[in-house]
């Protein structure tokens, strides 16, 4: 969450930079400066300290208290005073409200449980989470976990995909409040861990997504080029747990799909229920199946048709075998039988606008979310629908300001959902929550005034991202949230997820 500073008149101007704050008055309404994501945790390298010894990186300047002229201890009292001017100048800050002349965000660190952010080489768009051997249900500080990502360079010949193990994420100090307790220091620290192998990949990655598997690392690609390729990064990752583990270096895709031709696409999915099928979608309509065979993977000559547009995305059931669901920007949803390659068993218009995405819930077979272009998204009970009728949403929003560009059900919670938008927000939504009159009065009023009409489904706005692409829920350690953007990535706990 993001709070609002009031500007300062000019007896409270102060030199001396405040901690996490810019200097300057150049911060964009929505995003976070520079330096207060650096205050998040920036990962650093675990041997750079002995390299750049001496070095200042960022140092804090604490401005004196203006009032201690000759040294001596200023009054308790005099001292809470001022404490809580200064609290007073922090407003709650809601997406739609202007800020004023010298006003600028800062994060509010009390809102998270943990918050790091990472930044990269070259923007990654789209990556996933690698499942580990550290069990599940973990919620205990400090925190580890594996991702892979593709890059989308400027020249096809420099991308990569990213094998990274991200350790020692702490707990976030909550150093904007004053007077916290240091009971529980050894569990809070800015420096977390990140280790990394890379394999050369020719194009830039549209889309990864990680065969699910208890113990091979098989990752799809789809590359910009039209091709879509599989990769075996399981030594890769078994490198970065198992010192004197030697990798191949950038090894040769292990399987490629070529019936795309030359038409890239966006749409690309793993089955959890049959493992080893995969689904790809082209921006020509076409979606084709792979699947992996004893001794290799091969790919259907024939493709499934129904969409006169793009497949922007695609999602297998949870729960039925040979059972998908594809979004286009045809601006139709449709449910597929995968023995039936010539026509959609259910075909549903969801928006008025194109279908950027969809997430088919984890556990409740019947329900799927859908983001759209127009920024509204929508949550669909299957139940209701059928080839004659015209289904309408169980839910539907519009608070995003920009394309919806990432949707996906919270794998521990069964009404919980996390959207990402291209206005720079990351919300989360709790469908479980009903409306209560005389709390939303309270959101609903701006600090300046003005109405800013607030869900009470909505849960928690992330801010401090720009252009974010992509997200997802940690499957073992719940509650956390990975997010990609073109300014890096940023790895989050909230304190009410």
């Amino acid at each position: 969450m993001a709070r609002k500073r009031e500007a300062p008149t000019a007896e409270d101007v102060d030199e001396s930079p405040r901690k996490g704050l810019k200097a300057s008055a150049e911060t964009t309404a929505g995003v976070l400066p520079a330096e207060v994501l650096e205050e998040m945790g920036e990962f650093e390298d675990q041997w750079e300290d002995d390299v750049e010894d001496g070095e200042d990186e960022g140092e804090v300047v604490i401005a004196p208290d203006s009032d201690d002229e000759d040294g001596m201890d200023v009054d308790a009292d005099q001292q809470e005073d001022e404490d809580d001017e200064k609290r007073e100048d922090f407003k709650v800050y809601l997406p739609g409200q202007e800020l004023g002349e010298g006003e600028e965000l800062v994060a509010d660190n009390s809102t998270y449980e943990m918050l790091h952010s990472m930044g990269v080489e070259w923007p990654c768009l789209s990556f996933d989470i690698l499942r580990d051997n550290l069990g599940t249900g973990r919620t205990t500080f400090p925190a580890t976990m594996y991702v892979v990502a593709g890059s989308q360079a400027d020249r096809p010949k420099d991308n990569k995909l990213y094998v990274m193990k991200m350790s020692q994420l702490h707990r976030t100090k909550h150093d904007d409040e004053d007077g916290m307790a240091d009971d529980d220091d050894d569990d809070l620290d800015e420096d977390p861990i990140l280790e990394s192998k890379t394999v050369s990949h020719v194009g830039g990655v549209n889309r990864l997504r990680v065969m699910p598997h208890p113990e091979s690392h098989i990752v799809a690609t789809w590359a910009d080029t039209g091709k879509v390729h599989i990769h075996d990064l399981t030594e890769h990752v078994r490198a970065l747990d198992t010192p004197g583990v030697i990798p191949p270096k950038n090894p040769a895709p292990i399987y490629t799909v070529g019936q795309h031709g030359k038409t890239e696409g966006y749409g690309l999915d793993w089955s959890s229920v049959q493992i080893g099928r995969l689904l790809s979608g082209d921006t020509a309509g076409r979606i084709y199946l792979t699947i992996r065979t004893p001794s290799a993977f091969e790919t259907d000559a024939q493709s499934y048709l129904g969409h006169i547009g793009s497949v922007e995305d695609i999602q297998w059931s949870k729960k039925q075998a040979g059972v998908f669901a594809s979004a286009s920007v045809d601006q139709t949803i449709k449910i597929w039988d995968a023995r039936n390659k010539g026509k959609a068993e259910l075909s549903v218009h969801a928006h008025d606008s194109d279908v950027n995405v969809i997430s088919w819930h984890p556990t409740v077979e019947y329900l799927i979310a859908s983001g759209s272009d127009s920024g509204v998204f929508s949550i669909w009970d299957l139940r209701m629908w059928s080839a004659a009728s015209n289904p309408q949403p169980a839910a539907t929003f519009k608070w995003h300001q920009g394309p919806v560009t990432s949707i996906e059900w919270k794998p521990h919670e069964s009404s919980v959902v996390a959207v990402a938008g291209a206005d720079d927000q990351l919300t989360i939504w709790d469908f479980a929550l009903e409306r209560d009159a005389e709390e939303e009065t309270t959101m609903t009023t701006g600090v300046d005034g003005s109405q800013v009409e607030v869900p009470p489904q909505l849960l928690f706005i992330h801010q401090g991202q720009k252009h974010i692409k992509e997200v997802h829920w940690h499957g073992q350690v719940p509650g956390v949230l990975v997010s990609t953007a073109f300014d890096g990535f940023n790895i989050f706990k909230t304190i009410n997820s």
